[in-house]
């Protein structure tokens, strides 16, 4: 009996052990299993922050090579650049040479940009073949180039993605309507004839910078298709082959072309004094700085153009760009006004461009506007920061 009791007690502590071994671990869970328990929260909080945020444009630069850099007009593209990078989130560079003359200064400031690898370049180009291997290198780096200001005229094509810049036609356009708005400059061109035909003169520096030329060739346009329509097929263009357009009858507007042989300001003096010698010359165009000074110095400083007595004083003059002596003439309605273009937005598109061009969207050019600006709104805050001295 004893024996018996014995065995069936063994064979209940086998059962048991048995139950135990089999049954599911409950209660206490190992020490791994409750770290990756803690873990799981935090890993799910990193996703969800990750997925919150926008892509991130913090590792995209941005290396601008200007024409200058000293230039108040620079300066002001500069803070477009600046203020477009902050605004977007990329690091920009801002550089260029002493003086627009320094093409190897810009060069060697171009390689210095390619060698940091940036996601995009912005360019102004001095002189389009002095950079054309830097061009080509950007191209077989992926590095897209955006041009600014005047660009880089003549580039490869494909090798300039789009460019930031004045419509020079559209802007020298505008002088020619303001002037046709003024009424008493509107009245002496209707009053015109064959017999006595009035002239407006342009002056330009040059006949080969592709600005200068835009803009004069955009004033003959606008201008001609304006006084058209009082003088159909008699308003004729006359001074320079390149811009040479006769009349279909004998003309009663003519409009002159002034060229400087060279921008020595000398030569921007006399082709200031040959147009002041040009009869029933009732207005004048400057399509730059450079031909606004000449004329200046041809008028005695802009005192010959005075309102109350000077010798040209019913002459219409209108202006392009800034410059303290222009601004001195627009303050003392000397001229009637002039034509700036907008340099912030100029810098502020070309990164806006770069930016854009560098994630690999597809862009184009900008025109970044042109204003005008007289003795009426000069100080206004929005024309001011754009007309330097």
């Amino acid at each position: 009996m004893k024996k018996r009791l014995i065995s069936i007690l063994m064979v209940a502590l086998a059962c048991a052990f048995v139950f135990a071994a089999c049954a599911p671990a409950a209660e206490a869970p190992s020490e791994s299993a409750s770290t990756e328990a803690s873990t799981a929260p935090e890993a799910s909080t990193e996703a969800s922050t990750e997925a919150s945020e926008p892509a991130a444009s913090g590792d995209i630069t941005v290396e601008l090579v200007a024409k200058g850099f000293q230039h108040q007009f620079w300066q002001v593209v500069k803070e477009g650049a600046e203020a477009a990078g902050q605004e977007l989130g990329v690091a920009i560079n801002f550089q260029g040479p002493p003086s627009e003359s320094d093409i190897q200064a810009q060069v060697d400031m171009l390689n210095s940009a390619l060698s940091k690898n940036p996601s995009a370049i912005c360019l102004a180009a001095l002189d389009t073949g002095s950079v054309t291997s830097q061009l080509t290198d950007a191209a077989a780096a992926g590095i897209p180039v955006i041009g600014f200001d005047s660009g880089v005229p003549d580039a490869p094509e494909g090798q300039v993605k789009a460019t930031a810049a004045t419509d020079n036609a559209a802007a020298a356009g505008l002088a020619a309507t303001e002037m046709m708005k003024d009424s008493a400059f509107a009245e002496k061109v209707k009053a015109a004839t064959p017999d006595s035909p009035v002239r407006v003169a342009v002056l330009s520096q040059d006949a080969t910078s592709t600005s200068v030329t835009q803009r004069t060739q955009g004033f003959i346009d606008t201008f001609k298709a304006a006084a058209e329509e009082i003088f159909p097929d008699q308003v004729a263009v006359e001074g320079h082959d390149l811009y040479k357009q006769d009349s279909a009858q004998t003309p009663a507007v003519i409009i002159s072309v002034h060229i400087a042989p060279t921008t020595d300001a000398a030569d921007l003096k006399n082709i200031g004094s040959a147009a002041l010698q040009e009869e029933n010359l009732i207005g004048v165009f400057c399509s730059n700085e450079g031909s606004v000074t000449g004329f200046l110095n041809a008028t005695n400083d802009g005192a010959d153009l005075d309102r109350e007595n000077g010798t040209y004083k019913d002459l219409t003059v209108a202006g392009f760009d800034a410059g303290k002596t222009q601004k001195t003439a627009v303050r003392n309605g000397w001229f009637l006004g002039s034509v700036t273009q907008d340099p912030y937005q100029i810098g502020y598109q070309a990164v806006d461009l770069a930016v854009k061009a560098a994630k690999g969207e597809t862009v184009a050019d900008v025109d970044t506007g042109a204003k005008w600006y007289n003795a009426s709104n000069i100080d206004d805050e929005d024309i001011a920061k754009l007309v330097y001295d």
